[in-house]
């Protein structure tokens, strides 16, 4: 299977919710070429971008572990090539 290259938005609007989306990302590591965090954008919302190189069904999975916590958007935007 072919990897993709896409860029993951997080959003999490409760601190708590951080050491989940970490554990998450942490499983997925092999996967991760670069991450940036911004904390507390608004009192509690802190957004992270995640670049990963990986098959689409891993990513896909991914954004579905993280989208399913309380508290926390996600969505993915995929490269055409």
């Amino acid at each position: 299977m072919d990897n993709r290259v896409a860029i993951i938005g997080i959003i999490i609007e409760n601190k708590e919710a951080s050491t989940e989306v970490n554990e998450i990302l942490h499983k997925y590591s092999k996967y991760i070429i670069g991450r940036m965090g911004i904390p507390n954008i608004r009192e509690s919302i802190n957004v992270i971008s995640v670049i990963v190189d990986a098959p689409q069904s891993e990513i896909s999975a991914l954004t579905g572990k993280l989208g399913m916590i309380k508290d926390v958007s996600c969505k993915a935007v995929y490269s055409k090539i």
